[in-house]
């Protein structure tokens, strides 16, 4: 499974419908990745290959999605996106979180297991 290009019509029907509701209720299957990224970007363009081995790696268990901010303007204004990549970290319960800057593999690694898919980790 690859990383999935997001759209802002994508993101109200499979995410969350910000024109509708007032409190976040995730609409997802599984825990989610958001990374909100632009063509021009150079961290974005070093993350990416990251994206693509996790989305590989938890395919079964998590969506990684990505959103062109350039594209996508509304949907990065309403998270106040300011710098890129911005990642928003979507658990099954609770509210998601946004984190700025561009992180490591083992970053990402540790967000999942704490945060997206804590059951999971603690299978293991």
């Amino acid at each position: 499974m690859k990383t999935v290009q997001l759209t802002t019509e994508a993101f109200k029907q499979d995410i969350f419908d910000y024109t509708q509701e007032k409190e976040w209720k995730y609409k997802g299957t599984k825990p989610a990745i958001i990374d909100f990224y632009a063509d021009w970007c150079g961290p974005c363009k070093m993350v990416a290959p990251v994206l693509e081995e996790l989305a590989g790696e938890y395919k079964d268990s998590l969506t990684i999605y990505k959103v062109d901010t350039e594209v996508e303007q509304e949907l990065a204004a309403v998270f106040g996106i300011q710098s890129i990549p911005t990642f928003l970290f979507i658990p099954m319960e609770g509210l998601p979180m946004l984190q700025p800057g561009a992180l490591p593999k083992k970053a990402f690694q540790q967000v999942i297991a704490e945060h997206l898919l804590p059951s999971e980790a603690a299978a293991e």
